[in-house]
């Protein structure tokens, strides 16, 4: 299983939407290697969702629970989604300030490449980040 990390802007969709949703496709990307990364997952992956822009922490952990599709709204066919189902909520959300003060999560692409928008969490991030959130 691989991990992953999605982010979205509260005022467009928060963790709160997707709890009460239970379920979701994501769509939107246009970043092709944030795209690439869709592309990469697997039914079963967990990623962390990230509130951007207002509130800058992991809130959430989601399953991919449909694999990457195209993405109707995308009228040139070249990106595509995947649908995703909330797990669990983080019980004390990993803000971005506390990520760029761990030294081992240095080369996590949310601190190298600050604008991606789905990327990949490798396993030994991955479980320091549930640590810092309480899980």
């Amino acid at each position: 299983m691989a991990h992953w990390l999605m982010k979205s802007e509260p005022f467009k969709y928060s963790w709160e939407q997707m709890q009460k949703d239970g379920r979701t496709h994501w769509d939107g990307v246009r970043n092709y290697q944030a795209s690439n990364n869709l592309k990469a997952m697997r039914l079963g992956d967990e990623c962390f969702f990230y509130h951007s822009n207002e509130g800058l922490a992991i809130v959430g952990i989601v399953e991919i629970v449909k694999e990457y599709y195209p993405d109707p709204s995308d009228p040139a066919g070249k990106f595509g989604m995947v649908d995703v189902a909330p797990r669990r909520s983080v019980p004390i959300p990993v803000t971005l300030a506390a990520i760029k003060a761990e030294p081992a999560l240095a080369e996590l692409p949310l601190v190298r490449q600050s604008r991606l928008s789905v990327s990949p969490v490798p396993d030994d991030a991955w479980v320091l980040l549930c640590k810092m959130g309480g899980l």
